[in-house]
């Protein structure tokens, strides 16, 4: 059993050194992509369509999602307010915004964006990989790290913010919808409770959570999809493993950040 366990502490500290060398080479690339002008100029447009696909093709499902549990935050929240006390469901706003606004938000949004985009970020680099289309990079003198993962890691850290806020939007939607349907409160009850117990630095919180949620998913992604080995078969294990492994260092992340943010403010 101790040496069951020490193999695997040992492999666990293996990837994570891998990871976290693999992301700081990625954060170099692109920090050289956006300093070098022709660079950008030549890798613009693959930095827009990254972020059209990171950002635009994933707003349906990140606006369902953030709508309808925004919904059931309120369904839950005036039950359990009803159970307190008789009455205090005018306080269903902030009930549903903080924790949207600090928490759900951003992390919904990571795990929509991990199982969506992650994986197809793995699958396109891991079969590029696999075919040796990666290979015949490198032999024309090219950086597969800057072409190929700098944008995807620029486009993550740009939109994933802005699809947070987002989600942030129709949660707060979702339990007015609920709020005014359901609850009978009006319009001006439940946002005018909102700013009462809701401030600015609960926005800051949950916003700088996303770049970080980003630059995991692009990292993760990237670095699986590199690694990929063994044809179709290794192509489907790093595009699982990448998933998974993102939305893990996700929650996980989430928790530190919430620590050093609590401090902060």
């Amino acid at each position: 059993m101790l040496e069951r366990l020490a193999r695997a502490g040992h492999s666990f500290v293996d990837e994570a050194g891998q990871l976290a060398g693999f992301t700081w080479s990625l954060l170099g690339e692109s920090w050289a992509l956006l300093k070098s002008r022709a660079a950008l100029r030549l890798d613009g447009r693959l930095i827009l369509e990254q972020m059209e696909e990171m950002g635009v093709k994933s707003l349906p499902v990140v606006l369902l999602t953030a709508l309808f549990t925004g919904m059931v935050l309120a369904l839950q929240a005036s039950d359990s307010l009803e159970k307190i006390l008789k009455g205090v469901s005018q306080f269903m706003g902030r009930t549903v915004a903080l924790p949207f606004l600090r928490e759900l938000g951003p992390v919904l949004t990571a795990l929509i964006v991990t199982g969506r985009v992650g994986s197809a970020i793995a699958a396109e680099i891991g079969t590029m990989r696999v075919t040796e289309q990666i290979d015949a990079l490198e032999t024309l003198g090219a950086k597969p790290l800057r072409t190929l993962g700098a944008p995807r890691l620029i486009a993550a850290v740009v939109m994933l913010p802005a699809l947070t806020v987002i989600a942030m939007v129709l949660g707060l939607l979702g339990g007015w919808v609920v709020a005014v349907a359901t609850v009978g409160l009006s319009s001006l009850t439940y946002f005018g409770d909102i700013p009462q117990m809701v401030t600015l630095a609960d926005l800051w919180k949950g916003l700088g959570k996303a770049p970080a949620f980003g630059l995991i998913i692009a990292a993760v992604a990237c670095q699986e999809g590199f690694r990929a080995h063994g044809g179709a078969e290794g192509v489907g294990r790093a595009t699982t493993k990448a998933v998974v492994t993102a939305s893990i260092l996700i929650l996980v992340a989430d928790y530190f950040l919430t620590a050093v943010f609590r401090t902060l403010f």
